[in-house]
């Protein structure tokens, strides 16, 4: 029986790997061994930042409602403590949403939390 090389499979490997570096500066986009750490490295730094997203999102939401709130008269806290009372069981994302585009809905919301307390 012939012997298999693995030379096909190899350039195969290879050549997916430099694809995915495409765009990268000097080397990395050139060299294999430069191109798979850059790889690898990118990876890691792909892999923690749709981590950080969820936070970043959840801070400026955070952030918007706070500041509705503060025109409303009341602090986001006591806010969130009123919305929990009364049974209003929106999310963050959605609070901000109506706090930007909204303003009416967003003070009828305050009020509710305001008599929850």
């Amino acid at each position: 029986m012939a012997r298999v090389k693995g030379a096909l499979a190899t350039r195969k490997r290879r050549n997916k790997t430099l694809k995915l570096a495409k765009g990268y500066w000097g080397g990395k986009s050139r060299l294999f061994k430069t191109a798979k750490e850059a790889l690898m490295k990118s990876g890691q730094y792909a892999y923690v930042g749709r981590r950080l997203k969820k936070r970043d999102f959840r801070r400026l939401w955070i952030t918007r409602i706070s500041a509705a709130c503060k025109l409303n008269g009341m602090n986001y806290s006591t806010f969130m403590n009123g919305l929990k009372k009364a049974n209003v069981t929106l999310n963050r994302k959605m609070l901000s949403e109506i706090a930007i585009n909204d303003a009416a809905g967003f003070t009828a919301l305050a009020e509710k939390a305001k008599a929850a307390l």
